[in-house]
């Protein structure tokens, strides 16, 4: 095994409370750094690569599909175990023939997978726990590697929500998945779901002759991992209330709901594997009112290793109390860019939900506050596209949904939504 990254955790906070004041929020910056040469990338790693071959996939797409698999395959490295998945409404393993275990990639390994992968034709429906199901039993034989899964698809899934469901909570946390949407008949809440529950992205690919450097890029970032698992552990006090814990940058994941009790007091939260990044988590934790001049230590958070409980890098959330309005009121820079970045997707998700149930005036009123919140906040590809779904008129500010919405710009928008811009440093 390769050099370690070594991680460290930074807080961004305004630690000062009113005399009433209950809510501490605080941003967490976790970094990795270093660690990482190319002959030290020697991690286990297990990937799976799941191509939709339902019938709507005829025609263009197909060789799209086949081409960006192929682009996977040849960018996973030496020594990484593998297996290429046929959806339908069933799974298949394509390759390794069978529902073999996963293969070792090596020239003649991935020479073999391309010859499988041009055989792909499209047929059937579609049914997504399946593929991911099939994808798990897969990766569960290596339980020490970075395991990953690349699903691609272009239709809605036909499986029953609950069973679609089911297969997401079973799975959660036992491999990461990327997911990609082509063409236009596909549902981004369905590829939120698995994003949110394999904690992995998902992305729309506008224009399909793109879908190779997709697969190229979503592959080499998943090589570039060096550990597998970590879990942000949380403490906070008997008397405070843990009210959320968010990814909120590169892109929004809420890991609330996904804690693993230590002890009463303290849960871990997971992370998935982690290369050479940066990511930021937004907490906010709920403490009775205290005295004047009282600090407490509101919260407690520590980034480990679940397997062995090392403790990687820690930091705390202090809170104090004071009648000091200008201390009390200041809200930290962090904190109010990344609120803002949560309402913005927020404002989408509702508008564009409201405007597909025919709703004009809720639709109206989301997106043009979206719209106003992108611009300030400097998503200035978020605002082009709110543009085309709604226009204000400069002179009266009033607000009005566009009668033909091309459905790409509508799908980029509801897709692009969960990610985040950074806090622009003063001065730029």
């Amino acid at each position: 095994m390769g050099e370690q990254p070594t991680f460290t955790l930074t807080i961004d906070q305004n630690k000062y409370l009113a005399t009433d004041g209950r809510d501490v929020h605080a941003i967490l910056t976790v970094s990795s750094t270093g660690g990482v040469t190319t002959q030290s990338v020697t991690a286990e790693a297990a990937e799976v690569i799941i191509i939709d071959t339902s019938g709507s996939m005829s025609g263009s797409k197909i060789r799209e599909a086949r081409q960006a698999a192929t682009a996977a395959v040849h960018t996973l490295r030496d020594g990484v175990y593998f297996a290429v998945v046929a959806g339908t409404e069933r799974a298949k393993v394509v390759y390794p023939g069978g529902n073999a275990n996963l293969v070792k990639a090596s020239p003649a390994t991935r020479a073999e997978a391309e010859r499988a992968i041009s055989r792909l034709s499209a047929h059937g429906g579609t049914a997504m726990g399946e593929w991911l199901k099939l994808a798990g039993h897969l990766l569960a034989a290596h339980p020490s590697a970075i395991r990953h899964a690349l699903l691609m698809t272009d239709g809605q899934n036909n499986e029953r929500p609950e069973v679609f469901a089911s297969v997401l909570a079973g799975w959660s946390g036992k491999f990461v998945c990327d997911s990609l949407g082509i063409g236009e008949d596909w549902v981004p809440a369905e590829l939120r779901k698995v994003a949110e529950a394999m904690l992995g992205s998902f992305d729309y690919v506008r224009n399909q002759g793109d879908l190779s450097e997709f697969f190229r890029r979503l592959t080499q970032t998943s090589m570039s991992k060096t550990v597998a698992e970590l879990s942000l552990r949380v403490w906070v006090p008997q008397t405070a209330t843990l009210k959320f814990v968010k990814q909120v940058s590169p892109t929004l994941l809420d890991l609330t709901g996904k804690r693993t009790d230590v002890n009463p007091l303290t849960g871990d939260y997971p992370t998935g594997s982690w290369g050479t990044e940066e990511r930021e988590y937004h907490i906010c934790v709920e403490v009775p009112p205290g005295q004047i001049g009282h600090e407490i230590r509101a919260g407690w958070v520590k980034l480990v290793r679940p397997d062995t409980q090392e403790v990687l890098a820690s930091g705390n959330v202090l809170a104090q109390w004071t009648d000091d309005l200008a201390q009390s009121t200041r809200i930290n820079g962090k904190v109010a860019h990344y609120t803002g970045q949560a309402e913005l997707h927020e404002l989408i998700q509702d508008g564009l939900s409201a405007r597909a149930m025919g709703d004009v005036d809720t639709a109206t009123a989301r997106l043009a506050k979206a719209q106003q919140l992108a611009a300030q906040s400097g998503r200035e590809d978020t605002a082009r596209l709110l543009e085309k779904v709604v226009e204000v008129d400069p002179a009266t500010g009033t607000a009005r949904l566009r009668r033909n919405v091309d459905k790409a710009d509508e799908l980029e928008l509801d897709t692009g939504s969960v990610r985040t811009s950074r806090l622009r440093k003063e001065g730029n």
